[in-house]
């Protein structure tokens, strides 16, 4: 006699369990948790940051190199501060739009880092356009970062497997 067939068993990877809807999806993953949306956006927004910072360290480097430097500056030494904080940033943006979750806390961080450059920016060196763009930026990279689908992303590598 043939064996009765049996129930679907539910999956038992956490990864595949998500408590955000299809509408906070961006990237359906090949059975994997699908990245909320926000985090894709929030991780493009802060490489782009981190390529700018890359962009300077090569400005700073070859205006050294040219001999076009304040006195009071290093160029080279401003160059090899741009650049590893720039690489730093784009490594935790790119991080985000690949699901990485300590790409946040870098990201985060280099928002709220921003903040008091457009404070500044609008400020004492009364260049308020270039402060409103950066703030603009800054803001909206910590709407992303503290977005309900991206905190429920967050969150979700902490969850206890109730199994």
């Amino acid at each position: 006699m043939p064996e009765p067939a049996s129930a679907p068993q539910p999956e038992s990877n956490p990864e595949s369990r998500s408590s955000s809807s299809a509408a906070d999806s961006a990237v359906a993953g090949s059975g994997a948790a699908a990245l909320p949306w926000t985090v894709v956006a929030a991780g493009i927004l802060v490489a782009l940051e981190g390529a700018l910072g890359l962009g300077a360290a090569v400005v700073f480097a070859v205006r050294a190199a040219l001999g076009k430097i304040e006195p009071a500056t290093s160029g080279y030494g401003t160059a090899g501060w741009f650049a590893v904080l720039g690489g730093a940033v784009l490594a935790a943006g790119l991080a985000l739009t690949r699901g990485k979750r300590w790409g946040r806390a870098i990201a985060v961080l280099t928002e709220l880092l921003l903040l008091p450059v457009v404070w500044s920016l609008l400020t004492d060196s009364a260049q308020p356009v270039l402060g409103a763009l950066v703030g603009v930026v800054a803001v909206a990279g910590l709407a992303l970062l503290f977005a309900a689908p991206t905190t429920r992303w967050a969150a979700a590598g902490y969850a206890a497997d109730t199994e």
